[in-house]
């Protein structure tokens, strides 16, 4: 098997984009166009393909200049431990590698995939979130 890795988003569909965040059981796939069109607003949006299967994503979102900030970083379960997630982090970091600031909000479970790529906590603060319903 080989796995294709592009920076460009004319292969993503409202579907594909569902079936890959739905894999993960992430609630972003209940809203597949807003999902679309959050990827179609990224800084940039790396993308791992299986033939036209997609099996995993990473997007930032960034000011241009200083920061950047990984928002979704997800790999289908059935291809999970085959280096995809590494490999889509380590372009996407290496697109970003002047920049001053690199943030990233890890689930718990994430943390030492995070941590083999560079990323460290900060020991005085914590993640802040506002929903909105």
């Amino acid at each position: 098997m080989t796995i294709q890795y592009t920076f460009q988003t004319k292969r993503l569909t409202e579907e594909n984009l569902q079936q890959l965040f739905a894999s993960v059981e992430w609630e972003s796939a209940n809203y597949p166009e807003r999902l679309y069109h959050a990827m179609l607003n990224s800084h940039s949006v790396i993308t791992a393909w299986d033939k036209d299967r997609l099996v995993g994503l990473a997007n930032a979102l960034s000011d241009d200049v200083m920061t950047v900030y990984f928002h979704y970083v997800l790999t289908d379960p059935e291809y999970q431990g085959q280096g995809i997630g590494r490999r889509m982090m380590q372009q996407i970091l290496a697109k970003y590698e002047t920049y001053y600031t690199k943030v990233l909000v890890a689930y718990p479970k994430a943390i030492t995939f995070y941590a083999r790529l560079g990323f460290t906590g900060e020991s005085d603060s914590l993640p802040m979130y506002l929903y909105k319903r």
